[in-house]
């Protein structure tokens, strides 16, 4: 379970608030919520295991089991 590992919480501006080019060319920040709103932000989340059916990695889409896992991290045998 992931229930004892701790989540990074980030600063809540990063959601509030974008950055953009304004009409005269300057680089702006504005707030795309309601003033006085706050948001969580946490880096990543712990998702189940049981919902997650594949692995996207460089190599392209694997299945999500030890054997297809293993498999993939071999090293190659290409020359």
């Amino acid at each position: 379970s992931g229930e004892d590992i701790l989540i990074e919480e980030r600063d809540e501006n990063e959601v509030l608030y974008q950055t953009g080019i304004d009409r005269e060319g300057n680089a702006s920040e504005i707030l795309v919520c309601s003033p006085g709103s706050h948001a969580l932000n946490p880096a990543f989340d712990v998702t189940p295991a049981s919902l997650i059916s594949g692995i996207i990695t460089e190599k392209g889409i694997i299945d999500a089991n030890e054997e297809s896992i293993a498999r993939s991290t071999r090293p190659s045998m290409k020359r």
